[in-house]
């Protein structure tokens, strides 16, 4: 009996240590409802679709990828324990030296470092650019990433004139032949991205035009983070959805039916 039970246990930790490490698209389920999210972010996964999203954009073990203005640290929360001791995950954050700034972007950062410190073996390996253009705009040694994200970023750097540049570092700091993958609030095709900006949208045809003229070859969309039942005509713009509401009580049940707002996903390539 001793022998057959030592036998069962030996059987069953060559499994295990045969078993190979766990998939990316398992570990992201998995930690997207990690013990280290809230209950608010966690919400947000059946609009934001992060599985889906990053198998799209090509995820692996081994890469470094960098995260451009995570804000809150929605997708950081899923992509530090995804890549941690799989690869490399740096994230672009906001400048604190540089002066003249939104205040939420010194705040957010210092609650992130908070987060950081809760949970070490979570964010222990992350690491930490700053990027602040045009004040603060290198993200790093050239050609140092094999993958670049960002998501519902675009239209902040059209309405503040530095989206080709920013585009262009993207390209700089990838490896040839590494990804860039986009997320961002979608306006309609043939509107001006100097006015719907404003309003937190821009169109796909813009995206793509700011992604080519910095080199960069558009290789697929996805419609996974698609909402046909955005209008995108609001009175605080892409803010009254979810998960802002900026308008309050006023016709929440509405926009909340409504859910966040239909977003284009799309991946860009660097030539090798």
């Amino acid at each position: 009996m001793i022998r057959l039970i030592s036998t069962a246990v030996s059987l069953l930790l060559s499994s295990i240590l045969f078993a190979g490490p766990m998939p990316v698209a398992e570990r992201i389920a998995s930690d997207m409802v990690g013990e280290h999210r809230s209950d608010t972010n966690k919400a947000r996964n059946q609009y934001r679709h992060p599985v889906g999203s990053l198998e799209f954009f090509g995820l692996e073990d081994g890469m470094t990828v960098l995260e451009i203005w995570p804000g809150g640290g929605w997708y950081t929360e899923i992509l530090a324990p995804v890549m941690r001791g799989h690869g490399k995950l740096i994230i672009a954050t906001w400048d604190p030296e540089v002066e003249g700034q939104p205040g939420y972007r010194y705040e957010l950062p210092k609650q992130m470092k908070k987060d950081f410190a809760m949970y070490p073996e979570v964010y222990d390996q992350v690491g930490i650019e700053y990027f602040s253009p045009p004040a603060s705009a290198s993200l790093g040694e050239a050609e140092s990433v094999d993958m670049v994200v960002t998501f519902r970023n675009v239209h902040g750097w059209v309405g503040s004139g530095e989206a080709q540049n920013i585009f262009t570092e993207f390209a700089r700091v990838l490896t040839p032949g590494g990804v860039l993958g986009v997320v961002q609030h979608r306006a309609n095709e043939g509107t001006d991205p100097a006015v719907t900006a404003k309003q937190g949208y821009v169109s796909e045809q813009a995206v793509k035009q700011l992604a080519a003229n910095a080199g960069f070859i558009f290789e697929e969309s996805s419609e996974i983070n698609a909402n046909p039942n955005d209008s995108k005509d609001y009175p605080e713009g892409v803010w009254t959805l979810p998960p802002s509401l900026t308008l309050g009580d006023t016709d929440k049940q509405k926009y909340t039916r409504i859910g966040e707002s239909d977003r284009m996903t799309l991946r860009f390539r660097k030539a090798r």
